[in-house]
């Protein structure tokens, strides 16, 4: 079934916002995290918008045959002047922040409907959303404590590797800071 989804890329957050919105709060919900002022839909439609004002942000929806959708993700290039270091709980080598707008590329978000989960949609989406990408890096935040820890194994098993902690916005969890390079292999 993976391989009849369809995977539509999009520049253009209105597009797709309601479709994320929608996603987000079916998924999160599945996850009892909406209560939590971080994951409201406000507060979720707040970092998507800003997110999406950043130049080379774009989005993966994936679909299926009859346009329903199964999941999402999005990210946006690192801009030399990116504030997403200055949260950094854990000192990082020098040099290492140090962003040209081709460096990093932020993998920010993803959900996968709770019926397409564990068939490899989350994977398909995150490889959707890099290809053709030419930063030498990539970077995600993940709650080290979501699932049980079972999430940061899965990026782990992606190849990515913790680098640190931060906590990026006063009502976030202390995320894990991982990054891999952005061809793997």
């Amino acid at each position: 079934m993976l391989d009849r989804l369809e995977f539509h890329r999009s520049h253009d957050v209105d597009d797709v916002r309601r479709t994320i919105l929608d996603l987000h709060v079916e998924v999160r919900g599945d996850f009892g995290l909406l209560d939590r002022p971080f994951n409201t839909v406000e507060r979720f439609d707040e970092r998507l918008l800003a997110y999406a004002q950043r130049p080379g942000w774009e989005t993966v929806v994936a679909r299926t045959p009859g346009r329903e959708p199964v999941g999402f993700c999005f990210g946006t290039p690192l801009a030399p002047a990116t504030g997403w270091w200055t949260s950094m709980l854990t000192p990082l080598p020098d040099g290492y922040t140090a962003e040209t707008g081709t460096r990093t590329f932020a993998f920010q978000e993803i959900c996968v409907r709770k019926a397409w989960r564990g068939r490899g949609v989350a994977r398909r989406l995150h490889d959707e959303l890099l290809a053709g990408h030419a930063e030498e890096r990539v970077t995600l935040l993940v709650n080290p404590d979501a699932g049980g820890g079972k999430l940061k194994a899965v990026y782990e098993s992606w190849g990515y590797q913790e680098i640190g902690k931060q906590q990026p916005f006063e009502d976030s969890p202390k995320f894990s800071v991982m990054m891999r390079p952005l061809r793997h292999g």
